[in-house]
């Protein structure tokens, strides 16, 4: 089964850019649904971005639209979020999900479609 472990996270202030990346290991994930999922304390888990890495479908959280990019490596072996004009209601533990063999799905941001998940990383955006 697929293994993912994230990296990346910290602390920054308002208005400046993270790199997260969440490395698969132990399956392929050359046809496969990935996404990037935050859940700051007390409130529901968030859709944040996903996509599909074979037929490159990406979807983004209204929220993050114009700001955060979703990607891979050419491998298909690591995925990435680039996260640009920070805001402090960035603020969160992200977490990386994926379903490998993803020949069905009907929301990339709905985290019941992913049944692997990472441990996650902390984001801390201060004002």
């Amino acid at each position: 089964q697929v293994h993912l472990v994230e990296s990346g996270g910290g602390s920054v202030q308002a208005g400046g850019s993270l790199r997260l990346s969440c490395t698969a290991s132990g399956y392929s994930v050359s046809w496969a649904c990935m996404g990037w999922f935050r859940q700051a304390p007390g409130l529901e888990r968030e859709g944040v971005a996903g996509m599909h890495t074979g037929e490159g479908i990406i979807e983004y959280a209204d929220s993050v639209k114009g700001r955060f990019t979703i990607s891979t490596d050419t491998s298909k072996t690591t995925l990435y979020l680039q996260m640009q004009s920070l805001k402090a209601e960035d603020t969160a533990m992200y977490y990386c999900a994926a379903k490998t063999d993803c020949y069905f799905f009907s929301d990339l941001l709905d985290g019941r479609e992913f049944p692997r998940w990472g441990q996650g990383t902390q984001v801390t955006v201060s004002s």
